[in-house]
């Protein structure tokens, strides 16, 4: 039987432990991140310093280490736990005769592989050229020539690493523009989407949590169409574009809800800047809901990434609250609510009914049914409510216009002067 699968490139991880707690788990990710990249990780080396060394990031005595260690386990890359400097890379090439990939790189390129539509494409292609642009270097006379391969013909080297430069800048320029027509256009599929002015919630958390699991057992639980679900693999970043659907609760709590991307530990601030179009949904969400994977022993660690990352796309004003799943792969009861926390299984029915409850009583906590009485007159505010509220009744009298309408806080003072009517 012929295998078709593609040869995993073996690799070595290493990285610089400056007196971090959290240095056990950036190298676990590390493993990971190169996993989903399909690299088969052989060897792992680790040097604990006060400062990396300038030129070379390692000591040299830790380098040939690495280039024995990867030679004798024929790993052709080593991949490290920092994004490092052209110098540094160009150095440890010469040194190991590997191919270097830092973290950065590597994030990138798993998210070019998974990026499916042209907004994510372009936000990726985006962030890879900024990555790009500092690393040009004379030597190189193409700009897809890899680091640290054959001999070079140099003399034309400045010129050329000038025109590889002005390219870059034109194509940044051009990616840039097209990506705000792109974001333009997305912009108005979601006021579309949101006509109706129904609440948004945001799945939001650590990439491989089972964002879009519980995406689909909601799908699944209430709206009972399978041609709406999501893709799920369990692996990091399986899918990279947000999705938005609406849950058909009960007809009169219903709610959008949309999957974001993943984030993870030192995410690239180029991929931020270039992804924070992707993560709108979560900035205009009245509710993020974290997800969490409650087996996981870096579980806090998760949480605080999360964080971070929601603090430096600018999202610090919307209410958070704990979605703790996987929790069938623990010992504890579930689904079990505490305060604004659940645990819960994405896979179990009961939880996903749960957390739907869980999720409806916080975005309407604040809602307040009224019976009012319009003026005959009143058509604009007739509209503003059928487009910003969830209107139940509507009946025309000889005096008015008597509306039985449920509204989110900030439009109770607009509509306070009206007579209540009782039904």
């Amino acid at each position: 039987m012929i295998d078709n699968q593609p040869q995993k490139t073996k690799v070595v991880v290493a990285g610089v432990n400056l007196n971090d707690p959290n240095f056990d788990y950036y190298m676990t990710e590390l493993v990971n991140l190169s996993e989903a990249n399909n690299m088969l990780v052989v060897g792992q080396i680790r040097q604990n310093l006060e400062q990396v060394y300038g030129g070379t990031y390692f000591g040299l005595g830790k380098l040939n280490e690495i280039k024995n260690l990867a030679h004798g386990l024929q790993a052709s890359a080593v991949v490290l736990n920092d994004e490092l400097t052209p110098m540094q890379i160009r150095n440890i090439e010469k040194i190991t005769k590997l191919q270097v990939i830092d973290r950065t790189e590597l994030i990138l390129e798993i998210f070019a592989n998974r990026a499916k539509t042209r907004q994510a494409k372009l936000q990726v292609q985006l962030a890879r050229l900024q990555y790009e642009l500092p690393r040009l270097h004379p030597s190189e006379n193409t700009l897809d020539q890899q680091r640290g391969g054959g001999s070079v013909n140099r003399g034309s080297g400045e010129s050329k690493l000038e025109l590889n430069r002005r390219t870059i800048d034109k194509q940044i320029t051009a990616i840039k523009k097209e990506l705000q027509n792109v974001a333009t256009q997305e912009s108005i599929k979601s006021k579309r989407r949101n006509n109706s002015k129904l609440p948004q919630v945001a799945l939001v958390g650590y990439t491989n949590a089972g964002k879009s699991t519980t995406m689909n057992g909601l799908l699944k639980a209430f709206n009972n169409d399978a041609s709406k679900e999501v893709f799920v693999k369990n692996m990091l970043f399986a899918t990279l574009d947000t999705s938005v659907r609406r849950i058909n609760f009960d007809g009169t709590n219903d709610f959008i809800i949309s999957d974001t991307v993943g984030f993870i530990s030192k995410l690239p601030h180029n991929l931020i800047e270039s992804f924070k179009a992707t993560l709108k949904e979560a900035s205009d969400a009245d509710l993020i809901v974290n997800i969490v994977d409650s087996s996981d022993s870096n579980m806090l660690q998760m949480i605080k990434t999360t964080q971070k990352v929601l603090h430096e796309i600018g999202i610090t004003n919307i209410p958070v609250v704990t979605a703790y799943n996987k929790a069938d792969l623990t010992n504890k009861k579930f689904p079990e609510i505490e305060g604004n926390d659940i645990l819960y299984s994405a896979k179990d029915s009961k939880s996903i009914k749960a957390l739907a409850k869980f999720i409806t009583k916080r975005i309407f906590s604040n809602y307040k049914t009224l019976n009012i009485e319009l003026p005959l007159n009143a058509g604009s505010l007739l509209s503003y409510l059928h487009e910003n509220g969830d209107v139940q009744k509507e009946k025309y009298t000889d005096t008015g216009i008597l509306v039985k309408v449920k509204l989110a806080p900030k439009d109770y003072s607009k509509f306070s002067i009206y007579k209540q009517k009782s039904e």
